[in-house]
C-alpha cells in the first residue's frame, strides 16, 4: 500500500459521517497535500471492490462512503440538508426477519433507507 493510500485510509478511519470523495480529498489533502483528487477515487474505487468500503446513493446525486467492518445500523436521510442519520431499531429488524420467513426465505442482509423533513412545531 503506497503512503498516499494509506493516509486515505486513516482518513477513513476517522469518519463518523458518510463523506463523498471531495470531502475526503478534503480531509486527506490537509494531512498530505501531495494526494490528487484522482488518487482519492482510485483508491475509494479500490477499497470498494476489496470490500473495504460500502458505497451509499441517498438520492443527493453523490455517492458516499463508510467502512465495510461498521456495525449494522440503517439510514434517515434528512431531505432538506442531507443529513444521514444512523440507527438501529430491533423492532424493524425482527419485522423484516419475520417478513422473509413469511415469504419463504432466511434473511442475509438488507440496507434500510429512510427519507423524510424535520416535523415543524405544527407537526409535533
Amino acid at each position: 500500500m503506497t503512503e498516499q493510500r494509506r493516509t486515505i485510509a486513516t482518513v477513513l478511519e476517522a469518519v463518523d459521517d458518510h463523506p463523498d470523495v471531495e470531502e475526503l480529498y478534503n480531509r486527506a489533502s490537509r494531512v498530505d497535500p501531495r494526494i490528487s483528487l484522482a488518487t482519492v477515487y482510485r483508491t475509494v474505487k479500490l477499497f470498494e471492490e476489496a470490500g473495504i468500503l460500502d458505497k451509499h446513493e441517498f438520492g443527493d446525486g453523490r455517492a458516499r462512503y463508510e467502512t465495510a467492518d461498521r456495525e449494522h445500523h440503517d439510514h434517515l436521510i434528512d431531505m432538506h440538508s442531507g443529513e444521514v442519520v444512523e440507527f438501529v431499531d430491533p423492532e424493524i429488524e425482527a419485522l423484516q426477519e419475520k417478513i422473509a420467513a413469511k415469504l419463504g426465505y432466511r434473511l442475509m442482509g438488507h440496507r434500510l433507507e429512510l427519507y423524510g423533513v424535520p416535523l415543524t412545531k405544527k407537526d409535533k
